[in-house]
């Protein structure tokens, strides 16, 4: 491959040209936060001598592996883990940029805060980048207890919320130096899903993050922090697992990486099966001032246009028919701890004690109902628009249903990588995600999603307009509107 060269504030990078694009691999956009700077918010990056070479993926912060037959398991080989992993990854197209710059899209990985990368192979952004005529930008931060451990109350430095704080961090260097790329700093749109779309309603709550993006779009997560209460608690945990004084934490600095994995996993131990998601952001007041759905309902990105969507059959990507099916007052328990939805009982009521029922019960309140509150509350204030994911593929294990990370591949426009699952493509899966790619482009560029020969409305409280992305994209006005009036309940949403 032919190499290119840019040169930013801080040093030259060399990348590479492909068929139609150029990309930069493993550009670091913060210091490696080992050794005294590990917990603490990112540190900004020293200018280097000379021309560092980014053709190659940086490491992955430390993680357990998904499975090699899972959606983002198809790496050719383990990649290096490393607490130093503070990496960004950047495509472009090889043409020319107009004087303006190209809009830039940020994708913010998923993976519950645990595992996951940048350089996962459904997330290339090469094709992306090309037929859209945009820049796209992937990112790896801290996960698990590197990124997302309560700290903030121990002093000296430490920080909740890291992996956020990185995240901002990367957003500050796409500010400062995309326009050597081609890029528009001031036409970002942030982009995730899961844990991703959680962190983006983050984002959208944090002084830190203001103005460093001006669109959003959230797949299959909105706003979700783990209660106070249970952050300290698994902070406790933790570092007793560690056998670090509470009060002289200094210890932490010193331990190995794999002292700190294994006192994750044995901290899953203790705190029980049931807390699914232990690592969190959390309102510690300093970098997360207030519940996110709280501070956006009072204008905190009112500059800030929306688009937000979940997909049908969310919680069978995680409640199959082998899964252990739990009594509703253990679901409930488990479900109130991770989200501190104070309505539980009430909202659970309606969902039958059956795989069937745990899997809906998932699909409705740890995804419907927070984007629907999420863009009820936004759209006071900016433009947002409402997407639903239903395609399936009849007779196939896992895309029989809508699941979970099912619409990836369709938005990056990589379906190929859907065929180690056994998934032959057809013309109208590659036409779909033509169509979808297209309309998060140039909602990208424009601040309105297009659909070919029809028309996307604003979301709004009087008529909900909602896409419905399946073989023949329609537009429905309030899908399953009885049942949104009873999950939304007293939220008067």
């Amino acid at each position: 491959m032919e190499s290119i060269t840019v040169h930013t504030r801080l040093g030259q990078l060399r990348g590479e040209s492909g068929d139609g694009y150029h990309a930069w691999k493993g550009v670091p956009y913060a210091q490696p936060p080992v050794g005294e700077l590990r917990f603490h918010a990112p540190q900004p990056l020293k200018p280097w001598e000379g021309v560092r070479a980014a053709t190659r993926f940086g490491p992955i912060c430390p993680q357990p592996m998904p499975s090699a037959d899972s959606m983002t398991g198809n790496l050719a080989e383990p990649p290096e883990q490393s607490e130093d992993c503070l990496y960004l990854n950047v495509w472009t197209p090889a043409s020319e940029a107009p004087v303006e710059g190209r809009p830039v899209m940020v994708w913010i990985h998923g993976g519950a805060f645990v595992t996951g990368s940048g350089i996962i192979p459904l997330y290339d952004g090469a094709r992306m980048a090309q037929k859209g005529d945009i820049v796209v930008v992937t990112i790896n931060y801290r996960l698990g207890p590197f990124g997302f451990l309560h700290l903030t109350p121990r002093g000296d430095g430490l920080t909740s919320n890291a992996g956020l704080l990185d995240q901002i961090a990367a957003l500050e260097w796409i500010r400062d130096h995309i326009a050597v790329f081609g890029g528009n700093p001031g036409e970002v749109t942030v982009f995730g899903e899961s844990s991703g779309a959680m962190s983006i309603a983050a984002l959208l709550a944090m002084p830190a993050a203001e103005g460093l993006f001006q669109r959003a779009i959230l797949q299959s997560g909105a706003s979700q922090v783990l209660p106070t209460p249970q952050a300290e608690q698994i902070a406790v945990v933790y570092l007793q697992q560690l056998g670090v004084d509470t009060q002289h934490p200094e210890r932490l600095f010193t331990l190995p990486t794999d002292a700190l994995m294994l006192a994750m996993a044995k901290t899953h131990g203790v705190i029980g099966p049931g807390m699914a998601m232990i690592y969190q952001p959390v309102v510690d007041g300093v970098t997360l001032p207030s519940e996110p759905l709280t501070a956006i309902a009072q204008g905190s990105a009112k500059q800030v246009s929306v688009l937000i969507g979940t997909n049908l059959h969310e919680g069978d990507y995680f409640i199959r028919k082998e899964s252990h099916l739990m009594d509703k007052k253990t679901a409930c328990l488990a479900l109130e701890m991770m989200t501190g939805m104070p309505d539980i009982p009430e909202v659970t009521e309606p969902f039958p004690v059956t795989i069937e029922g745990q899997a809906q019960m998932l699909t409705d309140l740890i995804f419907w109902r927070p984007a629907l509150a999420l863009a009820a509350a936004q759209s006071a204030y900016a433009p947002v628009w409402m997407y639903r994911f239903d395609w399936t593929f009849q007779g196939h294990p896992t895309f029989r249903k809508a699941v979970h990370g099912a619409e990836i591949a369709f938005v990056f426009d990589n379906l190929e990588l859907l065929d180690k699952l056994g998934l032959e493509i057809q013309p109208s899966m590659r036409t779909l995600a033509q169509e979808m790619q297209q309309a998060w482009v140039t909602f990208a560029r424009t601040g309105r999603p297009e659909l070919p020969e029809r028309e996307w409305s604003a979301y709004d409280r009087e008529k909900r307009a909602t896409t419905i992305f399946h073989e023949n994209i329609t537009v429905e006005y309030d899908p399953e509107g009885d049942k949104r009036r009873q999950l939304m309940g007293q939220m008067g949403v």
